[in-house]
């Protein structure tokens, strides 16, 4: 399943990417249907990361003015590994490479349709499960929990 959220400013970026999804035949759920002006983008942030975490096969789309709020506030939560997507390499390797579960994007100053060709990079990506990837994306979730 992908769940999306935004808060008001990544709302209109947000309802481009549903219509992507559904001619893409991609199941979604949105967890911030409607744009309240003044709303905050870590309880919409936290919501999708929490759904992402439960299952593995999980992945969550975020979006907020900058897109950086939402990674920040995503990367809180344990099981979640939230990237901001700007360009095609560093999208592509954050899922070969890293593993990446929740793609963030910006509503402000960013095309739509290059964001939905990001967003279609990330979800058709596979990660290469090579050892030394799952070694270091263990790391990561120890020194996130446990403060090496």
């Amino acid at each position: 399943m992908i769940y999306i959220g935004s808060d008001h400013a990544g709302f209109k970026t947000k309802e481009y990417i549903k219509k992507f999804l559904a001619k893409s035949n991609l199941d979604y759920k949105d967890l911030s249907p409607i744009a309240k002006e003044g709303d905050d983008y870590p309880e919409h942030a936290a919501k999708v990361a929490k759904a992402v975490a439960k299952n593995k096969n999980n992945k969550g789309i975020l979006v907020c003015g900058t897109g950086v709020g939402m990674t920040m506030a995503a990367n809180k939560i344990k099981g979640a590994r939230a990237v901001l997507l700007l360009d095609k390499y560093t999208t592509k390797k954050s899922r070969t490479s890293n593993d990446a579960n929740i793609a963030c994007l910006r509503g402000w100053d960013f095309s739509k349709r290059k964001a939905a060709n990001l967003l279609d990079l990330f979800l058709k990506t596979p990660f290469d499960k090579k050892a030394r990837r799952e070694r270091r994306i263990k790391k990561l979730d120890k020194l996130r929990w446990n403060h090496l």
